[in-house]
């Protein structure tokens, strides 16, 4: 692990990068390094996440900003922006039930080629998707989802970049951070090792790259 500022995080990601960013309504979502991204323009970008936040707040910055290319995510209810570049075409959205977005990425995290799920039977969702039958059940393949660079979101690291989540933070920081290349943190606090009680590790260090220590002025 380690600690950079956020000008050489962002120089890790590259202009069409694939990246996965947590947050749920933009709690839990790296905004200093989405401030970074933005000054620096890095742009044809494909955001695999939860949601699209709002239009003002953390992945909707960056849609409002124009620097996404693709957006896969469960919901974009909450940004008109989103919606808006999404009807003219603007931006290409692929939706995921949100309990088969979170199984996609962790099977990336873990090796796997994919999940069998239930959800979407009969719907659309089963277009162009590879049908399986177990016992007499109808199951759709969906592929496991990995990317280039994570951007996390934690309220603590310690010195060997072992991570501590608050709340819904944990929703999806932990399971993005397993399923990417390259593991960048943005953190509240830095404390000494040792501190955080291991039952309240949610990101070993082991795969955490680099850590960013949040503005004060956010």
């Amino acid at each position: 692990m380690k600690i950079v500022s956020p000008q050489e995080a962002i120089s890790f990601i590259s202009e069409g990068t694939t990246l996965m960013i947590g947050g749920f309504l933009g709690v839990g979502t790296p905004e200093t390094l989405i401030d970074e991204l933005i000054n620096k323009r890095k742009s044809n970008l494909t955001v695999i996440c939860n949601d699209t936040s709002f239009e003002d707040k953390g992945i909707g910055r960056l849609i409002a900003s124009k620097l996404v290319k693709k957006v896969i995510t469960s919901h974009i209810g909450t940004n008109k922006e989103t919606q808006r570049q999404c009807i003219e075409n603007e931006l290409e959205v692929e939706f995921v039930p949100q309990g088969t977005l979170i199984e996609q990425i962790r099977a990336g995290g873990a090796g796997l080629g994919g999940i069998l799920t239930p959800t979407g039977i009969g719907t659309i969702r089963e277009k162009n998707k590879q049908l399986i039958e177990i016992e007499g059940k109808k199951y759709i393949l969906e592929k496991a989802l990995r990317g280039r660079v994570a951007l996390v979101k934690s309220s603590k690291a310690d010195h060997l970049g072992n991570l501590q989540c608050s709340f819904t933070a944990r929703n999806f920081n932990p399971v993005m951070a397993l399923a990417c290349d390259i593991v960048i943190a943005e953190v509240d606090e830095l404390v000494p090792t040792g501190s955080i009680c291991p039952d309240e590790i949610h990101i070993p260090g082991a795969i955490v790259d680099y850590v960013v220590i949040r503005s004060e002025k956010r």
